[in-house]
């Protein structure tokens, strides 16, 4: 079509383009496409173009994209998936139902082997799939999702119980989404986790990390390690090598968007012994099978795009998503991470 974008390399569904002083993106999925720019006229000019080839149909100001609701003023931003909560809530019947107060209880201990199995299996593996489908703004019940979804291939009547509690939650908190205000430091900033061990029938251990630009999030995952991990601090280190891999990707899609990341980029974790396995360049005999992880942090430590930081537990952030807390730590760590009720905004949207 000759109209000058570049495709991104860090995500092949983005294109950018500079022309005469402004900055025009596309971001597409499937036939669906997002275009956003510093001048609107050259916004109308690219609309037309498109048209032109393939006919489309403009939908106006972003409000709704892949299930995510968007309301905007002139000093904020805020990401929900309520009408999709509200559906999964409706469907199971918990409308009255009174909320509970954290996604699941703590020190709550789920089994492949007690309980009733489950009649009709595909009951709870179809909500589990709708829940998935919340990790996109309710990074709350990220961690209670992926226990739950271990247990797909024969659920019980534990696991269902379990699951409905998640809604429960999901219930009283069916207003709360992602808050960016419009003015924001470009200064990022990660946390990185790791719960040893966390899988009660593998001995895996969990890592998490998150990610914010300023005071907004920007990205964050839970996921269970590829490999058992001897202690500890080898969990920590695994999770901050993965947490080093998505800044380096993400200060990568930031320059793909013209936005100036300061470095070095701090990362914050809590372990003693990996704090000391950071700083200290010498492999120790238990930890030379980490030397792959340790290289790759040291490196970009050394490179000056990394810096590490220790920081109390109860400050992590990023232990959102690698266990279930008590009530309070819970929903202290959500407004933090900016993810707070649409009522409680200042001035609402």
């Amino acid at each position: 079509m000759g109209l000058g974008f570049a495709q991104s390399k860090q995500d092949y569904s983005l294109f950018t383009r500079s022309l005469d002083g402004e900055f025009l993106a596309i971001l597409v999925y499937v036939d669906d496409m997002v275009v956003t720019c510093t001048h609107m006229p050259q916004i109308n000019v690219v609309k037309h173009a498109l048209d032109k080839e393939f006919t489309i149909k403009d939908l106006g100001a972003l409000n709704y994209f892949l299930g995510i609701q968007i309301s905007r003023t002139s000093s904020i931003v805020f990401l929900s998936q309520k009408k999709y909560m509200n559906d999964i809530i409706v469907d199971c019947g918990m409308e009255s139902n009174d909320p509970s107060p954290a996604p699941l209880p703590v020190g709550l201990k789920l089994s492949t082997e007690i309980g009733d199995v489950l009649d009709e299996p595909e009951i709870y593996r179809r909500l589990i799939g709708r829940l998935l489908n919340l990790g996109l703004t309710r990074l709350d019940s990220s961690y209670s999702i992926w226990h739950l979804n271990q247990f797909l291939h024969q659920p019980r009547v534990p696991h269902l119980k379990a699951a409905l509690h998640v809604v429960k939650y999901l219930q009283g908190t069916k207003d709360f989404g992602l808050f960016y205000p419009a003015n924001n430091k470009l200064l990022v900033t990660a946390y990185s986790d790791s719960d040893w061990s966390a899988c009660q029938f593998s001995s895996r251990s969990l890592s998490a990390y998150v990610v914010c630009l300023g005071d907004s999030l920007v990205s964050w995952k839970t996921k269970k390690q590829s490999t058992v991990s001897k202690s500890s601090a080898e969990a920590e280190y695994r999770s901050m090598s993965a947490t080093a891999s998505e800044l380096v990707w993400l200060n990568g899609l930031l320059k793909d968007l013209q936005v100036a990341v300061s470095l070095p980029i701090t990362m914050y974790y809590d372990n003693t012994s990996a704090e000391h396995l950071a700083l200290n360049p010498k492999f120790h005999e238990k930890t030379k099978h980490l030397k792959r992880d340790m290289h790759y942090v040291r490196e970009q430590v050394e490179a000056g795009f990394l810096a590490t930081s220790h920081i109390q537990c109860s400050a992590q952030l990023a232990d959102l998503l690698t266990k279930a807390l008590a009530s309070q730590q819970h929903h202290l760590l959500c407004s933090k991470l900016g993810l707070v009720s649409q009522a409680h905004l200042e001035g609402g949207i």
